[in-house]
């Protein structure tokens, strides 16, 4: 099933909310709802934690609320993570490891138009947990690429639950570490990186996509066979604009753009409203419509998000709130500008 588009609402899942039901109840207010990840709720709902279960080498430390990994604990382990590795169940996130996923099984979700879920992609994965060295494991030859099929499976197994749910199901990778890729100190260069993210969605089902925040190299992004890239156009916004060629490509071959332009962080946040927001978007569709993509096919393949996830602002949950609200407004005014 395709991903709806239209300028639908939808939003990147990590939330400062430490009440699992209201953090429920606002996701579950988008168009297209997902299942909150809510780290300050639980250090078991981190999205870095939620991905490294039954991952063999991890050190969980729940109290220090720290996450890392050791090469012999993943020798002495591996054999036995390989022997599970036909069995779906233990590849899905168990309720220890989220209280909110399983809540949001148990709902009714059929009516929606899609439902999304997400799981902490493996570049990213590789490079925030480092073994006993300081070493990321994306640098280990042995390690990665088990990583990156261990990944691929809990993906997999995740998005037939949620179709479970609905059919339109389709999932986010959750890729912050692509805007460090290409820097001279990663240690792991492009052309490696885009071979294994080829092989890799090769092996994750559809829909599937990625979310990141940053600012990568888009044209290395927009070239993977990917359903969705969700982005934050707030802050990358003529940057992004620049890659037409690329962005055309990618539409042409299906793909959907969700764009990330409310702002969740307080100061931002406090400097916009919603006519500077809807100018700041106009003005980079109308950039791409002078560079050949027809504005009509890029609203239909288009879905609106909030910029980024924010955990750090000092009134907690209360400017999360307001900007996925202003998001809901940012729908409706503009799909009935365009009359969609």
């Amino acid at each position: 099933m395709s991903i709806p588009g239209n300028l639908l609402t939808t939003a990147m899942a990590v939330m400062p909310h430490r009440d699992v039901d209201r953090a429920m109840e606002l996701a579950l207010s988008f168009d297209i709802p997902f299942w909150p990840q809510l780290p300050l709720y639980s250090y078991h709902e981190d999205m870095y934690v939620q991905a490294s279960e039954h991952f063999p080498g991890i050190v969980l430390d729940m109290e220090k609320r720290t996450l890392r990994f050791s090469l012999d604990k993943f020798m002495a382990e591996v054999e036995e993570t390989m022997a599970h590795f036909e069995e779906p169940e233990y590849f899905d996130i168990s309720e220890a490891y989220s209280v909110v996923y399983h809540k949001f099984l148990d709902l009714d979700l059929s009516d929606r138009p899609a439902i999304r879920g997400q799981l902490e992609g493996p570049i990213s994965f590789g490079f925030n947990i480092v073994d006993q060295d300081d070493r990321p494991i994306l640098f280990n030859d042995t390690v990665r690429p088990f990583m990156f099929e261990f990944m691929a499976k809990r993906i997999n197994v995740q998005l037939e639950r949620l179709r479970q749910r609905n059919p339109n199901a389709f999932m986010y990778v959750d890729e912050p570490g692509l805007q460090y890729l290409f820097s001279a100190m990663s240690g792991y260069d492009n052309i490696s990186a885009h071979r294994d993210m080829e092989a890799f969605f090769a092996t994750v089902e559809r829909p599937r996509g990625v979310h990141l925040c940053g600012n990568p190299d888009w044209d290395f992004l927009l070239s993977l066979d990917l359903d969705i890239l969700s982005l934050d156009v707030f802050s990358n916004g003529e940057i992004f604009s620049s890659y037409a060629g690329s962005i055309k490509k990618f539409l042409d071959r299906g793909g959907v753009l969700a764009w990330g332009i409310v702002p969740t962080n307080l100061e931002p946040f406090e400097k916009e409203d919603t006519d500077s927001l809807v100018k700041r978007l106009t003005d980079v569709w109308a950039k791409l419509q002078g560079h050949g993509i027809d504005r009509d096919f890029l609203l239909s393949r288009s879905l609106l998000s909030p910029a980024t996830c924010c955990l750090v602002n000092p009134d907690g949950e209360k400017t999360v709130n307001k900007a996925f609200r202003m998001i809901q407004e940012l729908s409706e005014r503009l799909r009935r500008d365009f009359d969609l």
